[in-house]
């Protein structure tokens, strides 16, 4: 079959394009051929089709945004406009599944949270008006996320993320998710948690990550603490930044791999001030942390996985997460973890068995203790990391997608209605 993948954008190291490129992987394992449509897709990748207005920081998205946010009301200018880029973007994905003859269509988060609305109605209305087989793949909801519960297009965003259509089936990563989605729309979903290839053995480059920390500017005694997440306040970087303080501030580096700027710079702005305030050196990676691992002009760009490899210990004290990608990563790499419980770890991950270090929502005298029991004790380290690897190659490794996309894709196929565009 020819799958066309759909979001905002596919390029980077976010959640959504990280997972979509496993689904993509394991697709392509057993035959199917991968399409992508978004707003920003990598510069190498052919099989494609790039809608600027698709992206959420497309200028035109970006004052709709500004206009339909934190108001009970939207003007008919703003609703126009809103209808306007609609019209395009749906001119946009007819080309796209014309193109390449797309049999099923494979929303990444597109139809779950309202970054772009114009794309989700476009999505909504095409979707409903071709009968296109469709998969959803939702990775956070409108109602999770509380910059998002105000707004002047309420009618829009309840109709459209999600949209309830009997050609769509609805994929969500949390146990939660699934509850709310049938509660709130009346819609059935399943179960696919995020995964990692843990059947794939582990190559470390131990130039390249010597290369990684000098050009962060760290020495050979500095530990390098990994916070490989965006800068949202969600994430919770400040309690890395109290931790590294209650280790030594001194001899240990906060380091965050991922950019600011999806929701704007000010909590980054004041991280960088707390961070002062506790004589913690705070060290942004993003400049050098890249998809695409190269060397231009004499300027080094390193994989995220280059950066997970080259650290001593990773924060994840994150406040809410979807599920966590981020976990399966450091675990896949044999790195202790600090983590707060946050209410997904709590319900769907933490029951599997992992051995972690983690806290309750702040930075107590036990988790210090335990943090610094792994960096001083190399045996405890390896045999606490090798347990973690087991645990998650059993429950969250590729066998998981395996089992579970033939069964969703075919189950899609037969019970849609094949659009004409697509036969």
């Amino acid at each position: 079959m020819k799958i066309g993948f759909v979001s905002t954008r596919f390029s980077g190291t976010d959640g959504v394009t990280l997972e979509a490129k496993k689904w993509a992987e394991v697709l392509e394992e057993y035959g199917h051929h991968c399409f992508w449509f978004a707003g920003e897709l990598p510069e190498r990748e052919q099989k494609g089709i790039v809608a600027p207005i698709a992206h959420f920081h497309d200028s035109r998205n970006l004052w709709i945004n500004s206009q339909i946010f934190g108001r009970k009301k939207s003007s008919s200018k703003v609703i126009c406009e809103i209808h306007k880029q609609k019209a395009v973007l749906k001119t946009y994905l007819e080309k796209f599944v014309k193109l390449f003859e797309i049999d099923l269509l494979l929303v990444q988060n597109a139809l779950s949270i309202p970054m772009n609305v114009p794309l989700g109605v476009a999505l909504m209305e095409f979707i409903a008006e071709t009968g296109i087989s469709t998969i959803a793949h939702h990775h956070d909801f409108c109602w999770e996320r509380s910059r998002f519960l105000k707004n002047g297009v309420k009618d829009l965003i309840d109709s459209s993320f999600p949209p309830n259509l009997p050609n769509i089936s609805h994929i969500v990563i949390n146990s939660d998710a699934q509850l709310d989605l049938m509660q709130r729309k009346s819609i059935a979903s399943t179960i696919v948690p995020n995964v990692f290839n843990f059947e794939k053995q582990l190559r470390i480059d131990k130039a390249r990550c010597q290369a990684f920390r000098e050009a962060l500017g760290l020495t050979p005694k500095d530990r390098l603490f990994l916070q490989p997440t965006r800068v949202i306040e969600r994430k919770g970087i400040k309690h890395a930044i109290e931790l590294v303080k209650a280790i030594d501030p001194i001899g240990c580096k906060l380091v965050i791999s991922h950019s600011a700027g999806d929701e704007g710079l000010e909590h980054l702005n004041w991280l960088k001030r707390y961070a002062s305030s506790l004589n913690v050196e705070l060290v942004l990676a993003d400049n050098i942390v890249s998809d695409t691992p190269s060397e231009i002009d004499g300027n080094r760009m390193f994989s995220l996985w280059e950066a997970y490899q080259a650290a001593d210990f990773v924060t994840l004290p994150s406040i809410y997460e979807g599920f966590g990608n981020a976990l399966l990563e450091a675990i896949y790499f044999k790195k202790p973890i600090m983590i707060n419980r946050y209410k997904i770890y709590v319900r769907d991950i933490a029951p599997k068995g992992f051995n972690l270090v983690e806290m309750n929502g702040k930075i107590t005298k036990t988790v210090v203790r335990n943090v610094k029991q792994l960096l001083g004790d190399s045996v405890c380290r390896k045999n606490v990391t090798n347990y973690n690897y087991k645990v998650a190659r059993k429950n969250y490794s590729y066998k998981i997608l395996r089992k579970i996309l033939p069964q969703i894709v075919s189950g899609c196929i037969n019970h849609s209605r094949i659009s004409p565009a697509c036969a």
